[in-house]
């Protein structure tokens, strides 16, 4: 028996009795026992992936009472890889979940599903054949659902959210249904490798080829939260407690990406040309509009479902660009996208799922999400802020952490890659480049602002005044999560080649402990000495400075972040809403604000103004523009096909007599 065979039997056993035990623990023991438990199996499937990263196979078969195959769970190097990323950031989430579950979140359901929750994530990329990956698939949509109504009987919003989620998950559930179906039909076989040499046999038809592929697309696109599939991410994020949504963020959105690597790696390995375009058509589209939306969001979690979606088109930049260079020759740009994509997948969970803790930690304090009615948290959870601090950046992409050196080494494959002689290539490269870059600088103000707005400057609500820091168990996990964000960005050239090793990228080397060299294009990364470097500058700049204020004499200050004066009053200070005001102004048409203003004259005269109040409602134009009118035809429809149904029993009759007589009309032919 491998590493990997005692892994899955032991993450399964445990997840097992995590489940048992959410269901019969007393209600006080309830979140220590079960979160225990659900953190022992997330660190069981995390050993698991790593083992099978390395190499080493294994095999569980589970036999069922239907007429099947048994379902088989075997990881390969790539599923390893996702298995680790579900199993680290299922580890941080149940340590986090054990102090922050409280109410509707600690119940028994609750607490049963999220421990079915994070086995059923990390089983996906396990899945050996169609019928084990669709089971778990939905195994992992029906326990976030459950997860996802937690709250329900208090927030009525929370049931919005869900009928989104749901109606999304699951038609992106039948469209994979539709699309393995088609290459089962196929292959006459239902394990992946059967799969993968029957479309390498019937390569040439291209009907049902590309409509299988197109099929797969729109389901693995939708879980990854890729525009215009990503409505149900700035809905069910918000509502969903927050160890949960880190893990439908880090964890979740990418099997969503290991599908569509899946599909390029080993289903199909050499897609045709129109679906790499399409996956870099979709990754512009979603990483401008995610981060543009994110940047003026004022709910910290909208905002940072919004950022999910960037991060996912950024991979699906990486991914199509790997396959497009690939196409044209260039394969060692080729192999660095490739990694790049892989890279941005590990990073993103890192510094998402500290987001996502640091977030919840928050509203564990003050019961705030809305970042116009915080502010002054340094203080008072001086952990909270500097994890949240490190996670942003991470999303700003910024030295010193996995998110920089990920975006890296996907502009080294863009720039390389753009010197082919392809002039499909030579046509995407530039947009690619002028997307991820503008992506970058929308994400360094966005980061800015949630953090200098969340925990800087004066309070401003009530609940801030009284706020504390979190308790032990959030505090570990959200540290936790900010460390592995540095060390991943420090130790660039190991994670580097032990990613490259799943998908065999040749030409990525460690040169040293730490460094990074890409031998196919001929460019290097020392994380240790540029973080060096760093430090020395910043030293140098605020060093004298400090030496300068500490001669000065003495004197009263209450405020960290004053913009430049002190502030008597919060209201005097930036708002996220004003922070974002000239980014609305740039890009209105594509946000379309609703702006209102109210003006409260006194009664005396008409020229003085007693208060001014501003509102402004930013909402998701592509809900408006697409879901919202086609939402409108299928209620229309739904209320015509009412009247089919009205209780006639006569008119039941005459549906029967027509159906039996077409019946026997085709029959006849």
């Amino acid at each position: 028996m491998t590493a990997v065979d005692l892994g899955l039997r032991l993450h399964l056993a445990l997840a097992a009795a995590g489940v048992l035990v959410a269901l019969a623990a007393a209600p006080e023991r309830r979140a220590r026992w079960a979160g225990s438990l659900a953190a022992t199996a997330a660190a069981a499937g995390l050993v698991t992936g790593l083992a099978a990263m390395a190499g080493t196979e294994g095999r569980l078969t589970l036999s069922t009472a239907l007429p099947l195959a048994p379902l088989t769970l075997a990881p390969d190097r790539l599923g390893g890889l996702f298995m680790a990323i579900a199993g680290g950031v299922g580890l941080l989430a149940a340590l986090f979940g054990i102090g922050y579950a409280h109410g509707p979140s600690s119940s028994a359901t609750s607490w049963a599903a999220f421990v079915a929750f994070l086995p059923s994530v990390q089983l996906v990329p396990a899945a050996a054949d169609v019928v084990s990956f669709l089971l778990v698939w939905e195994a992992m949509a029906i326990t976030s659902t459950v997860l996802l109504l937690a709250d329900h009987e208090h927030r009525p919003q929370v049931l919005s959210a869900t009928r989104w989620y749901a109606v999304m998950t699951h038609l992106g559930f039948l469209a994979l249904l539709a699309g393995f179906a088609v290459l089962v039909a196929e292959s006459g076989g239902t394990t992946l490798d059967e799969l993968a040499r029957a479309v390498e046999s019937h390569r040439q038809q291209g009907g049902r080829y590309h409509g299988a592929l197109a099929l797969l697309t729109i389901g693995f696109a939708a879980k990854a939260g890729l525009v215009p599939l990503h409505v149900w991410l700035p809905r069910a994020h918000p509502e969903a407690p927050s160890h949960v949504s880190a893990v439908m963020s880090g964890a979740m959105a990418g099997t969503g990406i290991y599908g569509l690597v899946l599909i390029a790696v080993r289903l199909m390995p050499e897609p045709p040309q129109w679906w790499a375009l399409a996956l870099v058509a979709l990754g512009i589209a979603s990483a401008l509009y995610g981060i543009l939306q994110a940047s003026v969001a004022t709910d910290v979690k909208r905002l940072l479902g919004y950022s999910t979606t960037e991060n996912s088109g950024l991979m699906a930049i990486a991914l199509g660009l790997a396959v497009l260079l690939r196409a044209d020759g260039e394969t060692g740009p080729a192999d660095v996208a490739l990694v790049a994509c892989l890279m941005l997948a590990v990073s993103h969970a890192a510094f998402k799922t500290t987001l996502f803790l640091g977030a919840g930690s928050v509203v564990h304090a003050t019961g705030e999400r809305d970042l116009d009615r915080l502010g002054g948290l340094l203080p008072r959870m001086p952990w909270t802020a500097t994890a949240f601090a490190l996670g942003g950046l991470g999303a700003a992409a910024l030295p010193v952490t996995a998110g920089f050196v990920s975006e890296w080494v996907l502009l080294q494959a863009i720039i390389h890659g753009a010197r082919g002689e392809g002039r499909v290539v030579a046509v995407v490269m530039p947009l690619a480049l002028a997307a991820v870059a503008l992506t970058a600088g929308l994400a360094l103000l966005t980061m800015v602002k949630a953090v200098g707005v969340a925990f800087l400057a004066r309070g401003r609500s009530e609940a801030v005044a009284t706020a504390r820091e979190a308790p032990a168990p959030m505090v570990t996990a959200m540290l936790a999560g900010a460390g592995v964000l540095v060390l991943l960005g420090v130790a660039a050239g190991p994670l580097a080649v032990a990613v490259a090793g799943t998908v065999d990228a040749r030409g990525i080397l460690a040169t040293s402990t730490a460094g990074l060299h890409l031998a196919a294009v001929d460019a290097g990364l020392e994380p240790v000495r540029l973080t060096g470097g760093v430090l020395v500058l910043t030293a140098l700049v605020a060093g004298p400075a400090i030496l300068l204020e500490r001669r000065r004499p003495r004197r009263r200050t209450t405020l960290p972040w004053g913009c430049g004066g002190v502030r008597t009053s919060p209201r005097m200070e930036y708002t996220a809403t004003s922070y974002a005001e000239p980014l609305v102004r740039v890009f209105g048409d594509a946000l379309r604000p609703t702006r209102d203003v109210a003006v409260t004259r006194t009664d005396r005269a008409w020229f003085v103004v007693r208060e001014v109040r501003f509102h402004q409602q930013l909402e998701d134009v592509v809900e408006q523009a697409l879901y919202r009118p086609l939402q409108a035809v299928l209620n229309r429809t739904a209320e015509l096909a009412r009247g089919v149904q009205n209780g006639s029993i006569h008119r039941y009759l005459t549906y029967s007599l027509a159906a039996l007589i077409a019946v026997l009309a085709a029959v006849s032919r």
